[in-house]
């Protein structure tokens, strides 16, 4: 069994850098309360499930956006259950949809069960900024999420009559912004009545994808074999600089059965 491994770099000069994870986690604690830190996360996570059954026999899936950023818990929550599948797409979404669930039902190994850990992500950047993030050799923190937040232009357009909701595109350069715009449309009003629309972004877009998620597992779950169990995770990843561990906000956490009863609720 493999010991978690965080991989954030942690060891850059505490004086420099004190003040600016102070405001970090700070910010990360007062808009986001209950968050954990991904180390945290995979301990609590390991624990729980393996009263259920859950070790080395676990196929970890995983649906999160495909910013780089966020590999940082595919292999904290790997170093624990190995090699991850990828189900996500733009932020976060499970465009991978249900071929993809039951590919990966086909590779959890004999007797095993599967671990699907999903959510959008949001950036909390060194001074304290919701929706920006300082990335690797940058000198000026962006966007994070960059999808989401173009969603989030469009809807607001969209809500004030500037622009008409997009068409659903089928044109492959760029179908998946299309269906997160799509999808971020019912939580317009939400989103615009909110005193911060960045930090109030990542629970409606976690509220649209937990949709989904549910639609996949329902149609899916009997394509895990023998008497294989799914535990899903769900939440939302808050990248932080490279100086600061990332946190994970938990939102919901269950086993279910491969008919898709809810055998246990569990909590981080």
């Amino acid at each position: 069994m493999f010991s978690v491994v965080i991989a954030k770099r942690v060891t850059l000069n505490a004086a420099k850098y004190g003040k600016c994870m102070s405001t970090c986690t700070d910010k990360v604690q007062s808009v986001y309360p209950g968050a954990v830190t991904n180390s945290d996360l995979v301990s609590k996570a390991k624990s729980a499930l393996a009263a259920h059954g859950y070790g080395e026999k676990t196929l970890l899936a995983t649906s999160l956006c495909c910013d780089e950023i966020n590999r940082v818990l595919d292999r904290d929550f790997g170093a624990v259950y190995d090699v991850n599948f990828s189900m996500g797409g733009l932020a976060g979404f499970p465009f991978g949809g249900v071929t993809s669930f039951g590919a990966m039902a086909h590779h959890i190994p004999d007797g095993g069960d599967c671990l699907v850990v999903f959510g959008p992500h949001v950036g909390v950047d060194a001074d304290g900024v919701v929706g920006k993030v300082n990335r690797r050799g940058m000198a000026n923190s962006g966007a994070c999420c960059g999808s989401a937040c173009a969603a989030a232009g469009h809807v607001a357009c969209a809500l004030k009559g500037e622009v008409a909701p997009q068409v659903i595109s089928t044109d492959v350069v760029d179908a998946q912004q299309t269906f997160v715009n799509n999808l971020l449309l019912p939580y317009a009003e939400r989103l615009d009545a909110a005193d911060d629309t960045m930090a109030e972004l990542p629970r409606a877009l976690y509220d649209a994808q937990k949709k989904i998620i549910d639609q996949i597992i329902a149609a899916g779950c009997q394509e895990v074999g023998g008497d294989g169990k799914i535990a899903l995770l769900g939440g939302s990843q808050i990248n932080t600089p490279e100086s600061e561990s990332d946190y994970f906000l938990p939102m919901d956490f269950e086993v279910r059965s491969n008919k898709n009863e809810t055998i246990a609720t569990l909590s981080i």
